[in-house]
C-alpha cells in the first residue's frame, strides 16, 4: 500500500468535501449503532484504519467491545472481533448480510459477471455457485482430479530433486504447480513452466496487484462521490492487470468457441469446466472474470498457509520431528498421493494451528448490509460494510489459550474444525459467502504437504538459524509472509 491516502484525500478532494460535509453531518445517526471511537469530521476514522487495519480493529476491540462501528469517510464499517459476534453476522444474519460491498477498484463495466465479489446472491451468483460445485466441489468431483493433481505434485517433486542444493523460493514453485493443476482442470493446459521463473512471476505479481488494490485505502471507496475520478489510478492499474490475466486464457477460449463451431465432436468425459462454461452461454469477459477470481481463491490462500506452515515447522524443530514421525510411522512416500491423509492427526492438528495463527484471510471478505438488521442488540443500517476479524478471533486470549504460540496440541481431541460451524475458528469464512472450494483447497494443502515433510529435509542458506526466522506478516486480503521463505531441499534416504 505505496499510496499516500491522506494526501490524495486533501490534495484532490478538498473542495468537493466541503460541498457536501453540511449533508454528511447533519443527516439522523441511528443512536443504536455499535460503540466505537469519535469520528474525525470529514475523514471519520480513516487515519485509525490506514496501515493493518486487523491489528487495529483487534485493538479498539478491546476497548469498545467485540462489535464496533467505524466511519470511513462517508462509510460506515461494522467490525466483529469475537466468535458470538461472527455467529450472528455469518448465520443469524447470514441473509440480511450476504452482500459484498465492491472496492472502487473492481468497479468495472464488468461488474455484473463477479462471483466471489458479486455485489449480491443474484441469479449470476447463484449459476456460478451451482455450476462452480458441480464441476469442481463436489467430491466425486474432487477424486476425479485427483490423478492430475497428483501429476502435477510429481512434477514439483521431480524438480525438487534436480535442485537439491539450490536455494529456491517455495511460494514460487507451489504457486506454479497450483496454478498449472488448476488450469489444467479448468482448461485442460499448463499456464507455467517450473523452469520459467519469469512467466509465473509476472502472473503471481498480476494477482496479487489485483488483491492489493483491494484492500488500498482508497478516497473512491470512502466519498463515493469521487468515483468517477479514480484519483488514485487503482480502478485502471486493476484493469490493466486483469486484461494481462485474460491473455493467459483468451486464445484457449477462442479456439474452443471455434471447434463449437464446426461442430466438433467431443466425448462427456473429456470436457473440461471450460466446455460446460460454454455450454451454459457464459461470454468470454464472464469466463475470464470467474477465472480470476478462481485462481485468487483456489491458489493463493493455499500457498500462503503451506509456507506459513513451513516456516513454523523449520522455526519448530520439536514439532517437526513429531509430525515427521506421525508421516513416516503412517504413510510410504510413494503411496501419500493415494492415501487418506485425514486421519493423520497430528499432521492436520499442525494445519489447523497454522490457519488459527496466521488466518490466511485475516479480515473475511467484507459483506454489505442488504438490508437493516440488527447483530449483539445493535443496529446495522442498510449498506453499512462488515467486516469479521478473524486474526482478532485468532489471537483472542480468552477464546485460545497461549493464543501467539504454535501449539498443535491444541487440536488433539478436539472436534473443532474449518467447515464454518464453529465460529472461535473460521479461517475460510461461514454462511453462504463461505469460500465454496474448500475441499478442494484443503485436499491439495494436505497432500502438497505431506509430501514436503515426508520426502525432504530443508534448511536455510547460509546455514540460517531457524529459530531467528523472519515472521513479520504483510497484510492483504491473504495474510502473506512478508519475506518469502527460502529453502534449501534435499533428499530423506
Amino acid at each position: 500500500m505505496e499510496y499516500n491516502l491522506l494526501s490524495s484525500l486533501f490534495f484532490f478532494a478538498t473542495p468537493l468535501f466541503l460541498l457536501f460535509v453540511a449533508r454528511i453531518y447533519s443527516t439522523p445517526v441511528n443512536k443504536n449503532l455499535p460503540p466505537g471511537p469519535r469520528p474525525w469530521p470529514i475523514i471519520g476514522n480513516m487515519h485509525q484504519m490506514a496501515k493493518n487495519p486487523h491489528l487495529v480493529a483487534a485493538k479498539l476491540a478491546k476497548k469498545y467491545g467485540s462489535l464496533i462501528s467505524l466511519r470511513l469517510g462517508t462509510r460506515l464499517l461494522v467490525v466483529a472481533s469475537s466468535p458470538e459476534a461472527a455467529k450472528e453476522i455469518l448465520k443469524t444474519q447470514d441473509r440480511h448480510l450476504s452482500g459484498r460491498s465492491i472496492p472502487d477498484a473492481f468497479q468495472q463495466s464488468f461488474i455484473d459477471y463477479y462471483f466471489v465479489w458479486a455485489r449480491d446472491c443474484n441469479e449470476h451468483w447463484k449459476s456460478c455457485r451451482t455450476l462452480c460445485r458441480a464441476e469442481l466441489f463436489l467430491a466425486k468431483s474432487i477424486d476425479a482430479q485427483s490423478n492430475l493433481r497428483n501429476e502435477k505434485l510429481a512434477h514439483l517433486l521431480d524438480f525438487l530433486n534436480k535442485t537439491q542444493g539450490k536455494v529456491v523460493k517455495i511460494e514460487e514453485l507451489v504457486f506454479t504447480t497450483l496454478i498449472n493443476t488448476l488450469s489444467n482442470i479448468l482448461f485442460s493446459k499448463d499456464f507455467l513452466d517450473l523452469e520459467d521463473d519469469e512467466t509465473a512471476h509476472r502472473l503471481k505479481s498480476g494477482l496479487l496487484k489485483i488483491l492489493e488494490n483491494t484492500v488500498t485505502p482508497n478516497v473512491s471507496d470512502f466519498f463515493p462521490i469521487l468515483g468517477g475520478l479514480d484519483l488514485q489510478g487503482l480502478r485502471k492499474d486493476s484493469l490493466n492487470h486483469l486484461e494481462e490475466l485474460a491473455s493467459f486464457s483468451d486464445a484457449i477460449v477462442k479456439e474452443r468457441r471455434a471447434r463449437i463451431t464446426k461442430n466438433v465432436v467431443v466425448e462427456d468425459h473429456e470436457k473440461d469446466f471450460l466446455d460446460r462454461l460454454l455450454e451454459n452461454n457464459f461470454t468470454t469477459a464472464q469466463i475470464n472474470i470467474l477465472v480470476t477470481e478462481l485462481f485468487i481463491a483456489g491458489v493463493d490462500t493455499v500457498v500462503t498457509t503451506i509456507e506459513w506452515a513451513m516456516a513454523e515447522l523449520l522455526k519448530n524443530q520439536n514439532i517437526m520431528h513429531k509430525v515427521a514421525d506421525e508421516l513416516q510411522r503412517e504413510l510410504n512416500f510413494n503411496t501419500i498421493m493415494t492415501s487418506d491423509l485425514s486421519k493423520l492427526t497430528y499432521f492436520n492438528a499442525c494445519i489447523k494451528e497454522t490457519l488459527r495463527l496466521h488466518p490466511v484471510v485475516p479480515v473475511l471478505i467484507p459483506r454489505r448490509a442488504v438490508e437493516p438488521c440488527e447483530v449483539m442488540n445493535y443496529a446495522i443500517p442498510q449498506n453499512a460494510q462488515v467486516w469479521v476479524n478473524v486474526w482478532a478471533i485468532s489471537h483472542d486470549p480468552t477464546v485460545w489459550e497461549d493464543p501467539n504460540t504454535f501449539k498443535p496440541e491444541r487440536f488433539l481431541g478436539s472436534k473443532i474444525d474449518f467447515a464454518g460451524h464453529d465460529y472461535e475458528f473460521i479461517p475460510f469464512g461461514g454462511g453462504r459467502r463461505m469460500c465454496p472450494g474448500l475441499p478442494s483447497a484443503v485436499k491439495s494443502l494436505q497432500t502438497m504437504l505431506a509430501s514436503l515433510i515426508l520426502g525432504y529435509d530443508w534448511t536455510l542458506p547460509n546455514d540460517g538459524d531457524p529459530a531467528k526466522l523472519d515472521m513479520t506478516e504483510k497484510f492483504g486480503i491473504t495474510l502473506q509472509k512478508a519475506k518469502p521463505l527460502e529453502l534449501i531441499f534435499n533428499r530423506r534416504e
